[in-house]
Formats: C-alpha cells, structure tokens, sequence
C-alpha cells in the first residue's frame, strides 16, 4: 500500500490532517479508560448508561477517528481518489465531530438535558455524513475497482445507514419522534456499525496491506470479489431473521479470519514485527468473540456476551495500532523524503520497533484484565488505568512524530535541485 511510486505528494493530504485525526482519536481513547475507572464493572451490562457510554467513546471517538484517518491517507493509494482541499474538509468534519460527540456522551449521562440529543444528532449527523459523501464519491467515480476500494464503498454504505439509524434513536431519546421502532432499530444500528462498518473497513484494509506489509501470497481471487458483496447481504438479511442472519455471520467473519491468519503464515519476510502480533492477536480475538457471540444466541448467559463484547474490541483496536505503527512512521519519512530533506528520519527512528512492541503488551494487558474483571471486579480498575497508559503511548508518538517532522522541516538540509535545470 505504502510505495513512494505508488503515491505523490501532490496526491497525498497534508500529514497534519492525519495527525491531528490519529492524535483526537489516542485522547477518546484516554478518556474511554477515564470511563472504565469511573463505572466500573457496570460496562459489561450492555444497557446501563455505561456501557452505551464506553462504547460509543470507543467506535466514534477512538475508531472512527482512526478510520477516517486511514481512509483520507489510503484512498489517494488504492484508487487514485485525490480529495480535493483536505485541510479544510478534516478540519471542519473534525470539529462537527469533536462537539458532535461530546453533547452525545453528555446527553447519555444527564437525562435532564435531554436536547443535547438534538444537539448530537446535528453535529455528527453534518460530520460524519459529510465525511461519507465526500469520500465515497469520490470512490464512485473510480473506473476500474480493486476488492480494498470496493469493501470500502460498501463499508462507507454502511457507515451511512449506521449514522441515519443513530439519528432516528437519538431523536427519539430527544423526544422529538415516537421511538416505536426503537429497539429495532437499535439492533440495527450496532450490526450495521460493528459489521458493515468496522469490520468490513478492516477486512477491505486487509486484502491489500497483508500481502503488502508481510508479502504473503495474495487472497483467492473470489474472496476479494465477493466478500464484501456477501458480508453486507447478510447483514440485511440478519436484521429479519437475526438468529440464522447471525450465525451465518459469525461463520463467515471466522472464515476469512482464519483464511488471513493462514496468509500471516505463509509470510515471506522471517521477521516478525509488532504490527503482526498486533494483527494475530487482532485476528484471534475476532475468531473468539464470535464463538461466543454463536454461544450466546444458544444460551443467552450475560457473561458469554460480555467475552464476546471484550474479544470484539481487542479485534478492532488491535488491527488499529498495527496501521498505526506502519502509517505514522511512513508518512512521517515519506513526506519529509519527498520535500527533498536528505536526511529525512528513517521510519524505524520515528517509531523505534521495540516501542510498538512495549505498546503490544500494554494493549494485552488491558485485554486481558478487562477478560478478568468480568469475575475479579477490582481489576477494572487495572484495565483502566492500562487502557489511559495505552492510548497514552499512542498520543505520544503522535506528538514524537510530529516534532520531529517539523524539527526536520526547520534544520535540516534539502538537495539541491539547482544543477538538475
């Protein structure tokens, strides 16, 4: 995905816009340990005002940002797709957001004030709708389509009917409409967001990085074609019949985990960095939660869906920071390489590879504490206080990264192009 002769500058955004969207991500990700500290072991109870909360800090604030992130660095990648003004658009998508989001976790935990329900539905209804228009046509216009930018379109589809969906909830907490299809709808809304949106971004992500980054052979020619196509039908047809729509589910998504774990193994370079660790623990958890989820329709045991919940957001997170830890050290070279600073950082002086591998064992550890907690409850507190150190780590080399970019800008010495004439 990251080859210099694959991407220009003049095609790249700016690297702030990825910045800045990966930095507010690592501090949603701060406050999300803010919240486990603060409620407790309450979040396994999927309806109290903490979960709802924790949850929602987690897929907009921490992997939506994130992904949007990705999404502005790899489209000029996979399709050519050049955004027109990046700047002003991440600029204004980001702080709709940042407000969005904000009167939304408000509005969960101070009843009282229920207009902030409105409040949210606007701002991130403008952002993240905007964001979605902005990029998926500009994915329309692609004339010859790879299986990662036509996972995306369906991801970006999605993504779509997940936000339309909120809006319909948060207007009915609000007051302003009835809510009779309210728990219908709430369904919907979380598949189409875990499903249609994360993972199925995350599978698109991975058809072409896999083979990119770890050069494995490439995936069958059909899971590329189809996969996306298949995981959204499902999806639909899971909100009609949710037990089998389910299962089907839960198979294919374990299907292709496996499928990409048997790449991972085919590996052609020896070594193993901490992005694949990040990607097999990432893989693996997705494989776990949805054994659970399978055992969960079967018996309906709250601590069955509270293990699948945990594995789920090991699985998101964990695919997030093995990108991140390839894109932040990239682009941080890359964009220096190109503005003709011939001592631009090398990626590994970025992010050294033995910091990714200290940030590894901090993730697990949060994992695996927030597994535990689930019946020693005093170690939430654990898994707070790793996921704050955590996403700590990130929004350090975030700000690492960015100093160095601009150190590098401000002393560092250019060829000189003037013989070239």
């Amino acid at each position: 995905m990251f080859q210099q002769n694959g991407l220009s500058l003049d095609q790249a955004p700016p690297i702030g816009v990825i910045f800045r969207l990966f930095f507010v991500a690592s501090l949603f990700g701060v406050l999300s340990g803010i919240f486990i500290l603060l409620y407790g072991v309450d979040i396994f109870d999927l309806s109290s005002i903490g979960a709802i909360t924790i949850v929602h800090t987690l897929t907009l604030g921490v992997m939506a940002s994130f992904m949007l992130g990705a999404l502005f660095q790899m489209l000029p990648v996979i399709g050519g797709v050049v955004i027109s003004a990046p700047v002003g658009w991440s600029w204004t998508i980001q702080i709709l957001f940042v407000f969005g989001l904000i009167s939304l976790l408000l509005a969960f935990n101070l009843p009282q004030f229920s207009y902030l329900f409105i409040y949210a539905s606007i701002l991130l209804g403008l952002s993240l709708l905007g964001a979605i228009v902005l990029m998926g046509n500009r994915l329309l216009l692609v004339a010859h389509h790879t299986s990662s930018s036509r996972g995306m379109l369906f991801a970006l589809v999605a993504f779509g009917v997940t936000i339309f969906l909120a809006i319909y909830l948060s207007l009915s907490l609000a007051g302003v409409v009835d809510g009779i299809y309210y728990m219908q709808i709430k369904v919907a809304h979380y598949s189409f967001g875990l499903f249609g949106w994360i993972t199925l971004l995350i599978f698109s992500i991975s058809f072409q990085v896999i083979e990119m980054f770890y050069v494995t052979p490439p995936y069958p020619s059909l899971v590329g074609k189809y996969l996306p196509l298949t995981l959204f039908v499902i999806l639909i047809f899971s909100i009609f019949m949710p037990f089998i729509g389910g299962i089907m589910m839960s198979i294919l998504l374990i299907s292709f985990s496996l499928l990409t774990l048997y790449r991972l193994s085919q590996k052609k370079r020896p070594l193993a960095d901490a992005t694949i660790w990040f990607w097999r623990l990432g893989l693996t958890s997705l494989i776990v939660s949805m054994l659970f989820a399978i055992a969960y329709k079967i018996f309906s045991l709250d601590w069955i869906n509270s293990i699948s919940s945990v594995a789920f957001v090991s699985f998101a997170l964990s695919i997030i920071f093995a990108m991140f830890y390839k894109i932040v050290p990239f682009l941080t070279w890359f964009h220096l390489n190109a503005q003709g600073y011939y001592k631009a950082p090398m990626m590994h002086e970025v992010i050294h590879p033995k910091t990714a591998k200290k940030h590894f064992w901090i993730h697990s550890i949060v994992i695996i504490s927030l597994l535990l907690s689930i019946w020693i409850t005093p170690l939430i507190y654990l898994a707070g206080a790793s996921t704050i150190l955590s996403f700590g780590w990130v929004s350090y080399q975030v700000i690492y990264a960015h100093l160095l970019y601009v150190k590098t800008q401000k002393s560092g010495e250019k060829f000189d192009m003037s013989g070239m004439d």
